[in-house]
């Protein structure tokens, strides 16, 4: 909360101070990322970008005896504070996969109800894989000069997430919940 604080007040002085150039466009790759954050609320650990993320390979010890310590092998590429691009190295051993997920207090019940089909592919072999994901229509909005990405994008949703170009999410009629095999829950 800080950080964003912080951040939404540096960049509100330096356009009332003047002191940003809007012709310039300033990227950031951004690396070293805590791997969990403790949640005083829910007093267990959380991650940081999400649990398949990898740590570095020198941390995985201090997964153990300071999991704070633990810095994840995750990016992100940052144009004039708008974060364009986002990736990581994913985990991809049984072992470390397991650790984490009790790590965020997982039972063992629920990492194999939940996640046992990819856990069982580790075990076939899963190469070390990871990506980045751009984000062109943040960067479109950055060159465009717009401060919401909906002033860029052909669809946007509105602050609700309704599409008011197609009424969506609209009502599902009973004939496309047959197709699907779904009912509702709670009469609806």
């Amino acid at each position: 909360m800080v950080d964003t604080a912080l951040s939404q007040l540096r960049q509100e002085m330096g356009r009332r101070l003047g002191l940003i150039d809007p012709n310039l466009l300033a990227f950031a790759f951004i690396v070293d990322y805590p791997l969990l954050e403790w949640s005083e609320k829910d007093k267990r650990w959380e991650p940081r970008h999400h649990p398949f993320t990898a740590p570095r390979e020198e941390d995985i010890p201090l997964l153990d005896i300071a999991p704070e310590k633990v810095y994840a092998r995750h990016y992100d590429i940052v144009c004039n504070g708008c974060e364009i691009a986002s990736g990581s190295i994913r985990i991809h051993t049984r072992q470390l996969q397991e650790k984490i997920f009790r790590l965020l207090g997982y039972s063992q019940e629920e990492i194999e109800e939940r996640f046992g089909h990819l856990l069982e592919a580790f075990e076939y072999g899963a190469p070390p894989h990871g990506g980045i994901a751009p984000g062109v229509d943040r960067l479109v909005m950055l060159l465009a000069g717009e401060e919401s990405i909906r002033e860029v994008i052909p669809f946007p949703k509105n602050q609700s997430a309704c599409d008011l170009l197609f009424n969506a999410p609209s009502v599902v009629s009973e004939e496309q919940l047959q197709e699907l095999h779904l009912a509702l829950r709670g009469g609806k």
